[in-house]
């Protein structure tokens, strides 16, 4: 059986969590297609899902005048994917630490604790506004 091609697409979905989960099931479906492991799969999902709702609920503030942008580049060894929202920005610095005795009951940063912790890498750009997700592959 010949090997998957990798795939390079880009998406703009409006500030709404709906066009959010179907942008999250196109990479899934794409990065299943590519053999990824039901743990990477479950990693991706949680980290997309966190990543896309930041950009259209904090970012955006689910204006219905701006847009999330997405760039996806999947192939069988890593995935990549770049969401940009159109907010103002944050400093992922100044997110208090979940695990920190006193935010223990605060629900902030436990979305960008969970993305770290399931993805090889996380970077954030353009004061915050850009975030790249970076997967490798497991294998087996």
């Amino acid at each position: 059986m010949a090997a998957a091609a990798g795939e390079k697409f880009a998406l703009t979905i409006p500030s709404d969590t709906e066009a959010g989960m179907a942008a999250q099931n196109r990479i899934l479906k794409s990065l299943e297609r590519l053999g990824y492991t039901e743990r990477d799969l479950f990693g991706m999902r949680l980290a997309l899902e966190e990543a896309l709702v930041n950009a259209i609920k904090h970012g955006n503030k689910r204006s219905e005048d701006k847009v999330v942008r997405v760039m996806c580049q999947l192939d069988e060894e890593s995935a990549r994917v770049v969401i940009r929202d159109q907010g103002e920005g944050f400093d992922p610095g100044d997110v208090p630490d979940p695990t920190a005795e006193e935010n223990l009951d605060r629900p902030c940063g436990r979305g960008i604790m969970l993305m770290r912790s399931f993805m090889t890498e996380v970077t954030y750009a353009d004061s915050g506004r850009e975030v790249t997700l970076v997967k490798d592959r497991t294998i087996g």
